[in-house]
């Protein structure tokens, strides 16, 4: 049971901190609606999934070793927050909530873009791997680590589909629209800043 609450707890406090996820969701929320940001917040449920397959395969502990592979792994998540950021400095902005609508993406689209934004996020797979390795006890079933993997994915899928539901939330995105120039320019300029930590560091959320 203190296994399953410490998973629990650290598991709560990494969902809700800010990063590249919740930039993405805002953004996909306000600017084309609840669905586009469901979708969304379910790309990102499954991208969880990619690390908790190879961490229980223990193809991570390889990943963390290898300084090669995880700069690669790093640069390609760093690449794609600033290609997310520099199509927001590039938005028009300043779309009607009519043809916001009518512009949204495809739902695969959508998805497509959650799931990317976090199976490249090097934050998640360190986060993934140390809630396994220190966590979760030598010797422990295989079918416990494909529940907490489950209940990880759950949890992103649960907070980001209210994150999204408030931001496609009519009053919301309708002040968010007026200004939704600032808006993406403020998203753009955060997503590439992210990138470019992830760069340097490797320790973005």
């Amino acid at each position: 049971m203190s296994e399953l609450l410490a998973v629990a707890f650290i598991t709560v406090l990494a969902v809700i901190s800010p990063g590249p996820d919740f930039a993405m969701i805002t953004r996909n929320s306000y600017a084309y609606g609840a669905r586009s940001g469901l979708m969304s917040a379910f790309g990102i449920a499954c991208g969880v999934q990619v690390h908790v397959i190879y961490t229980l395969f223990g193809i991570a502990l390889l990943i963390v070793q290898s300084p090669l592979l995880f700069t690669l792994m790093k640069l390609a998540g760093a690449g794609y927050l600033v290609y997310l950021g520099w199509r927001s400095l590039r938005s028009h902005g300043a779309l009607p909530v009519s043809e916001a609508r009518g512009a949204a993406p495809s739902p695969f689209a959508a998805w497509r873009s959650g799931f990317l934004t976090n199976a490249l996020n090097p934050k998640t797979m360190l986060f993934v791997v140390a809630t396994y390795t220190q966590l979760v006890q030598p010797g422990s079933p295989l079918s416990h680590g494909i529940g907490y993997g489950l209940f990880i994915s759950a949890a992103h899928w649960l907070w980001f589909s209210l994150v999204a539901l408030f931001f496609s939330a009519p009053p919301v995105r309708h002040r968010l629209l007026a200004y939704q120039r600032h808006v993406d320019r403020l998203l753009g300029v955060a997503l590439i800043g992210l990138g470019a930590a992830l760069a340097m560091t490797g320790i973005t959320t």
